[in-house]
């Protein structure tokens, strides 16, 4: 291995860490509107064929979320690996004896639970293995503490962020019916509807639905629910219909499921955005005024490495909750003694995830659900992601899976193998003769899979995280003092812990769970209801709370962090993702979450960066004009293409259509409407108006304006007037102007 001491510097208007889908959409926004943008991204680029995923995904013999992806699953060599990630071999030695765990797996767990979720390092992010669930967050999630008296409230409301959420759907290519979604409070545009209509419940969300719709548990009606999907039912912005894989997780092989590579592409085809792929960030440049360059480490696969440092006038870390923070940390300077952005002391507090209690079940015989057939979870349960109970216990949602026992027992795998050995790691090979484990072959093994595999099903309760503390977290990440990775960066360690809050969610997750599966559905349970606490180990996946053990697993869902919020001494940014400590730096993706609520965040860190990259690109674009009275179309100066969202905001300023009325704002005089002939007639007359283009169509503007999305031109404004002369002296009596600031954004 070589390093190249030569610095090189690259530039452009924005620096941005991370190619997955906050790191993408912000790419792509930015270069929408004519901002030059760099991209740093620490792992490989995209294939040019997903072929080659596909490959490493058939070949692989541990088919976990990250096995498509690059690096090889089996290299626990973190140590050695110049983008290390956490990964399920990782996470199962993290929680064994093994004596060497630390130098194998990529997070330094410190217990007392493990921290069970994993993440990519590639072009395109994490969403590579996302499921496609598009959920928002519901009204309530935002004020928990107002609320309930627990956690931390957003700085932000459901309502600030209803524009951005359909902003997002678009993106994403959204498939849900409106009709379905609005419970709990979530509310839509009036006449809003998704890209496509929603995914059609599988064999088995169908099952469990006749078996529970209508039905109530503690005082609320439950119901099967169709949940939105970042999957195409039918076809769509040139990716296929989803075919029905149930392979969502790791991998969609026909791209019917959304991934940011989408974006990514579109940012790259604007000719402004440019990626510099196996380019770790290693640390963040300040002083006094801001951060002036973001140092990184370009590495090739024969080992060579060559040093440099992005500058730019803004910068956005977009690495997620582990690898932001742990950048962060590792920034230790004169002008941030305690590490970028950190004067509150919360970068790396409270890391989230969505604890899952899993539970699963079997059918009686003669009643099959046939699962495998479709995508991985079309629908939910989730009518109890909010009500009174959150002051005392977690809420959560309710996935359906449609793999089987997939998850839950690594079936079809285990089922197969148990009744060619006759053993019974599943759970299910004891109903022989006698109660006595079977070993078959040929026809009558068939039968026997066919029976039992189309019987099975699973319920995964997402639970909500919530802190005791949130001031004082005890979940967190640190920067490691001991242990680096090929690159000689520090290592992430990690402590995690559930609190008696969301160890109640789980408590009161397992009666419902063996409600639904015995009493609902009349199915077999085996969950398995008593799983092992190993005292002898640092970092485990199980707990004991009321005198009973209970086992979690990871959703993949890493919040926290970096939060937001309204007082910088108990955050790290602000509700624009912006740095309190320096203007110039925003943090966005799922670090940024207050708290995690029950939906999963995709959806949300989408909608978010699209309000941040707003932000970023008007911090360097706005445009304040003045607005004559007495003159027609004036020219503004500013060009638009059509696609970016984008807003005209009166700012100040007087004017008259009409001195003997009187002076009026932007919004015209409330009592006179422009007469046929007038430029917008039927609209206030005085009010401030737009075009785009001379031959774009007169819109009002008022006080304040979304532009107009598909057409190209200069914004051009006026006041609502007798431009003509026709009812006499036309604009020459006018008196007065207007600010008018031109910039990025949505009403």
């Amino acid at each position: 291995m070589s390093t190249l001491n030569t610095q090189n510097i690259e530039t452009a208007d924005v620096i941005v860490v991370g190619a997955g889908m906050a790191g993408s959409v912000m790419a792509y926004q930015l270069g929408l509107a004519g901002l030059k943008v760099l991209v740093l991204e620490s792992g490989p680029a995209i294939p040019p064929n997903r072929s080659e995923y596909l490959e490493r995904f058939y070949t692989a013999v541990l088919k976990a979320p990250e096995s498509p992806y690059p690096p090889e699953q089996s290299e626990q060599t973190p140590a050695k690996q110049f983008a290390p990630r956490a990964t399920i071999q990782d996470l199962i030695t993290a929680g064994s004896h093994d004596k060497d765990k630390v130098q194998k797996s990529y997070l330094v767990q410190n217990g007392p639970r493990l921290f069970a979720s994993t993440y990519e390092r590639v072009g395109g992010g994490t969403m590579w293995h996302w499921m496609g669930t598009a959920l928002r967050l519901l009204p309530n999630d935002f004020r928990m503490q107002s609320k309930y008296k627990v956690g931390v409230d957003w700085p932000i409301s459901y309502d600030d962020l209803q524009t951005a959420y359909c902003r997002a759907e678009e993106e994403m290519g959204v498939s849900a019916d409106v009709a379905l979604q609005t419970y709990l409070g979530v509310t839509f545009p009036q006449g809003y509807q998704y890209s496509m209509h929603g995914i059609p419940p599988s064999l088995v969300d169908q099952g469990v639905g006749k078996a529970i719709n209508g039905t109530q548990y503690q005082g609320i009606t439950l119901n099967v629910r169709q949940t939105p999907a970042g999957r195409n039912s039918q076809n769509d912005n040139g990716r296929r219909v989803c075919a029905g894989n149930t392979s969502c997780t790791p991998i969609c092989p026909i791209q019917a499921k959304y991934d940011a590579t989408v974006t990514m592409a579109k940012a790259l085809d604007t000719g402004n955005v440019r990626i510099l792929y196996q380019c770790v960030a290693s640390k963040v440049q300040v002083d006094a005024n801001g951060v002036t360059g973001i140092d990184f480490i370009q590495y090739q696969n024969n080992g060579t490495q060559q040093n440099g440092t992005a500058q730019g006038k803004r910068y956005v870390i977009a690495a997620h909750a582990i690898e932001t923070p742990k950048l962060l940390l590792n920034s230790i300077g004169p002008h941030s003694p305690k590490g970028v952005a950190n004067s509150s002391g919360q970068v790396g507090k409270s890391l989230a995830d969505h604890p899952v209690y899993l539970a699963w079940g079997l059918m009686p015989e003669g009643k099959p659900l046939f699962p495998f057939r479709g995508p991985l979870s079309t629908s939910g349960i989730e009518d109890m992601r909010d009500g009174a109970f959150r002051s005392t216990r977690a809420a959560w949602r309710i996935e359906i899976g449609n793999e089987g026992w997939n998850w839950s027992a690594n079936d079809p795998y285990t089922t197969v193998c148990d009744f060619i050995d006759g053993e019974n790691n599943g759970g299910t090979n004891n109903g022989g003769a006698d109660h006595k484990s079977e070993a078959l072959s040929g026809v009558a093994l068939v039968q026997k899979l066919n029976s039992v595999l189309t019987r099975q099903f699973r319920l995964a309760f997402l639970i909500e995280q919530v802190e005791e503390d949130p001031e004082h977290a005890q979940c967190r990440v640190e920067s490691s003092k001991h242990f680096t990775d090929g690159l000689g960066l520090p290592r992430p360690e990690i402590a995690y812990e559930l609190s008696d809050y969301t160890k109640e969610g789980f408590k009161q997750a397992r009666l419902a769970a063996t409600h639904i599966i015995t009493k609902l559905m009349g199915a077999t349970e085996l969950t398995n209801l008593n799983p092992t606490l190993d005292p002898t180990l640092v970092a485990q996946t199980v707990f004991n709370y009321d005198h009973q053990n209970y086992a979690f697993y990871g959703a993949g869902h890493l919040m926290g962090t970096y939060r937001m919020g309204s007082d910088r001494n108990k955050s790290v940014v602000d509700k624009d993702q912006r740095s309190w400590d320096h203007p110039n730096l925003f943090l966005v993706g799922d670090g940024v979450f207050p708290s995690t609520g029950t939906a999963n965040p995709t959806l949300t860190i989408t909608a978010l960066t699209f309000q941040a990259a707003d932000v970023v690109a008007s911090d360097l674009l706005k445009r304040t004009v003045q607005v004559q009275a007495r003159d027609p179309w004036q020219g503004t100066g500013v060009q638009i293409n059509g696609q970016s969202w984008q807003l005209a905001v009166c700012t100040g300023g007087q004017w008259t259509a009409n001195p003997g009325t009187g002076m009026v704002g932007a919004a015209g005089h409330p009592g006179l409407t422009a007469k046929p002939g007038y430029t917008l007639p039927g609209q206030a007359e005085g009010a401030l108006i737009g075009r785009i283009g001379t031959s774009g169509a007169p819109f009002l503007v008022g006080n304040q304006a979304q532009l107009p999305r598909g057409q190209q031109g200069e914004l051009q404004l006026c006041i609502n007037d007798d431009l003509a002369g026709r009812y006499g002296a036309g604009l020459s009596d006018n008196q007065g102007s207007l600010s008018v600031e031109v910039r990025f954004g949505s009403v």
